[in-house]
């Protein structure tokens, strides 16, 4: 495909970088620096405003544009421009902020010619609920319209299934254990392989399985309180992305959801929003308030506010105090090791949240990219077999296939095969893989 980027700023320029894999990539930014960055990848570089419709008359014919410069206003009228410009053909999608312009993270203004908007922080948002409920999860997403989910389980020292090879464990019917990522390694693995305490393990499962595949690999501690039911969460921070997971989990009967806000006209304005939430005003980097919020019985703490500092020291001090599980939003992914290294369990950024739901959005339009698993070096990918593809029709266990991908999910129509070695690909299906770079060009050839 032919693709313009507009924008070179890290959104960017990570998803020129993962899009020019497999296509032609124009990227586009008025800023000589940022442009000049673009240069360091397999990408045409054009200095200038993305919005300047001669400009963008100027560019090759393409067949995607993406606005995510820092400028929602820039973002929309670029890809007015770039339809008016295609004639209608182009598909557009424009990274919008400003929660004037929408109210949830994938929205559609077709009318006006912008065929995706995408808002990353309520993009954010939602990848934080979809971790909330899952035991033992530090990653998660839906594909395939929700009916197949990725999760990426932290392994314990007491999960039941360490040290036995995955051969011998009655779970491959329900999923595919796609890598496991152990320290500095990625590992695809075999039957003959195994989890360790520590390990990182991606799973690709039906979602439909989901309570399954949690149980397996988080299992309930045995010492845990069994007649605890409702769910305590703390959240730190109820700017946009706060205030949008609060809508998500404000009407969970089996939650008890305290906010701790420290902009008063803010507790003002979102009191009558959440009604079922306990508000308080306050600064909750106060390790008094943080003790006398009890927040270490806290099930979850999750630091939204818009300071990466106040993140940190907040997910910290309520780790000290005992919580659970604490998330904590940076909006700088380079810090996202660093703050798991001394203590988050979870720390997401709105620049991958964003990058991620572009390339799901692309998915079926050519570019198979579904999700980039940055701690892995590697991407959950999606192939549409064809009659003339060279992996239709042979069982998965007689084909050349490269050790660094694993087939995950058939979607065949409605129905979702786990496959194993007898599995025969059939013309039309969706193939979901998990792959490390290594293996592209054996799998573009497996699949022309």
């Amino acid at each position: 495909m032919k693709v313009i980027v507009v924008g070179a700023g890290e959104v960017g320029y990570n998803i020129a970088k993962i899009m020019s894999e497999k296509n032609d990539v124009i990227v586009v930014d008025k800023d000589s620096d940022r442009a000049a960055r673009a240069n360091e990848l397999d990408v045409g570089v054009v200095v200038g405003n993305g919005a300047n419709v001669d400009l963008i008359k100027k560019l090759p014919a393409f067949d995607l544009f993406v606005a995510v410069s820092n400028n929602d206003e820039i973002n929309i009228l670029a890809c007015l421009g770039a339809k008016a410009v295609s004639k209608g053909k182009a598909k557009t999608i424009a990274r919008v902020s400003n929660p004037d312009y929408i109210k949830k993270p994938i929205s559609s203004r077709t009318e006006v010619g912008i065929d995706v908007m995408v808002c990353p922080e309520l993009s954010l948002a939602s990848e934080i609920a979809e971790l909330l409920y899952l035991r033992g999860a530090v990653d998660a997403e839906l594909f395939a319209d929700g009916k197949v989910e990725m999760v990426v389980f932290l392994i314990s020292e007491n999960n039941p299934l360490i040290g036995k090879p995955f051969k011998e464990l009655d779970i491959s019917k329900n999923c595919i254990v796609s890598a496991l990522m152990r320290q500095s390694d990625v590992i695809i693995p075999n039957g003959d392989s195994f989890l360790m305490p520590g390990d990182n393990a991606i799973i690709i499962c039906k979602t439909e399985d989901i309570d399954f595949i949690q149980s397996c690999f988080a299992p309930e501690d045995p010492e845990s309180d069994k007649k605890k039911k409702r769910k305590k969460i703390l959240l730190i921070g109820c700017g946009d992305v706060g205030l949008y997971l609060a809508n998500l989990i404000d009407k969970d009967p089996n939650v008890d959801l305290k906010i701790i806000e420290q902009n008063e006209d803010r507790c003002l304005e979102i009191v009558d929003m959440l009604p079922n939430s306990l508000i308080l005003k306050g600064d909750a980097t106060d390790i008094d308030l943080l003790r006398e919020e009890s927040a270490g019985d806290s099930d979850v703490v999750v630091a939204v506010t818009d300071s990466d500092e106040k993140n940190l020291l907040c997910g910290l001090m309520a780790k000290h105090f005992g919580a659970q599980k604490v998330i904590a939003r940076t909006s700088h992914p380079d810090y996202i090791p660093v703050f798991e290294m001394v203590g988050v369990d979870i720390a997401l950024s709105t620049r991958n949240a964003t990058v991620n739901e572009v390339l799901r959005l692309t998915a079926g339009t050519g570019i198979e990219t579904l999700r980039a698993v940055p701690q892995a070096k590697s991407e959950v990918l999606e192939y549409h077999a064809t009659e003339k593809s060279n992996i239709v029709g042979k069982p998965l266990r007689d084909l050349d296939f490269p050790a660094d991908a694993i087939i995950s999910m058939i979607v065949r129509g409605k129905e979702l095969i786990v496959p194993n070695g007898n599995t025969i690909i059939q013309p039309e299906d969706r193939v979901i893989l998990f792959s490390k770079p290594a293996a592209y060009s054996k799998l573009n050839n497996l699949f022309k």
